[in-house]
């Protein structure tokens, strides 16, 4: 118990004296990111995240990647700078841009959950900032803070729930239009049997 009060109590100190891990904890609960956790939540979360620094040009993530190519699957919250994210498509040999991320969005989250391959790739426009929640972190979140880590799933799960909500309504809008396509197609194309 020992061990556990000491880890714990530099994880939290070290959440509380960094300006950064202040701002940090502040943005993860901002309206882009997980809003239904508290302050303290927050900096508890803070407090087992990294802090990393990524130049202009970089690649944080990379579409494809996953535990096998060494992507042991995180989540990143950008703390300062801009992310493009870009998504290489079937029928295109160019990646097209999904979104521009600025502080306060998270990005990585479903690999963090499933470990699954990545869908895009987000790579730093500017110089970044972003603090890293690692799937062993999260475990030790899970271990060490059950209640916190059961409100950060369940805000993460909401967010992945509306994501997928926006996507079947935008599959649904394709849908129509496809139909609606094809039926003109059909009128100015007539059957040759």
């Amino acid at each position: 118990m020992a061990l556990f009060n000491t880890l714990f109590g530099t994880r939290r100190a070290r959440a509380n004296a960094s300006g950064t891990a202040l701002r940090a904890a502040e943005l993860l609960r901002s309206a882009n990111a997980l809003i239904q956790l508290s302050e303290g939540e927050a900096l508890t979360v803070v407090g087992y995240m990294e802090m990393r620094h990524c130049a202009e040009g970089e690649a944080i993530i990379r579409q494809g990647d996953s535990g096998g190519s060494g992507d042991d699957g995180f989540m990143a919250l950008v703390v300062d700078g801009e992310v493009t994210v870009e998504a290489l498509n079937v029928s295109r040999v160019d990646a097209q841009t999904v979104n521009v991320l600025g502080p306060g969005h998270l990005m990585g989250e479903m690999s963090l959950m499933d470990g699954a391959a990545r869908s895009a790739t987000c790579t730093a426009s500017t110089e970044v900032r972003c603090a890293v929640l690692t799937r062993d972190a999260l475990e030790a979140l899970i271990a060490e803070e059950p209640a916190t880590a059961a409100k950060l799933l369940s805000a993460v799960a909401l967010r992945l729930s509306r994501r997928l909500r926006e996507a079947d309504s935008k599959l649904r809008l394709y849908s129509q239009l496809v139909f609606s396509m094809q039926q003109e197609i059909d009128r100015l194309v007539p059957d040759l049997d």
